[in-house]
């Protein structure tokens, strides 16, 4: 089993159970970039943190995730993560939706994550 699909595992594994932000602080780089296709990139750990924090502090109800796919391409530091989300948050109202998760690790950190509502 490579590193990088161990990391992979253990962050959606930690995500599945909650540890949004726990996962979070130990996998993502401080110079992380994150994009939501069509919005502007969140440049730098700081920023992102409060990202996630809203996102997590926000949930007024979680009915579930699920990881459907995951592919590894440990020579190009790259992993791709399709989810499916179903929750109900205070500022988007009702979710469910599948998403893809373009990940780009470097010394064991994701340094970008790319995000495609599917």
């Amino acid at each position: 089993m490579s590193d990088l699909k161990e990391k992979v595992e253990d962050l959606n594994n930690r995500i599945l159970n909650g540890d949004i932000l726990g996962a979070f602080e130990d996998y993502y780089a401080e110079n992380v970039v994150m994009i939501d296709a069509g919005q502007p990139p969140r440049e730098g750990k700081d920023i992102n943190r409060t990202y996630e924090e809203a996102f997590v502090n926000g949930l007024s109800e979680f009915r579930g995730a699920e990881v459907k796919a995951v592919a590894i391409d440990e020579d190009k530091g790259k992993a791709l993560v399709e989810w499916h989300f179903d929750f109900t948050h205070n500022d988007y109202g009702v979710q469910k939706y599948d998403q893809v998760a373009v990940q780009t690790w470097k010394d064991g950190q994701i340094v970008e994550e790319r995000f495609y509502k599917l």
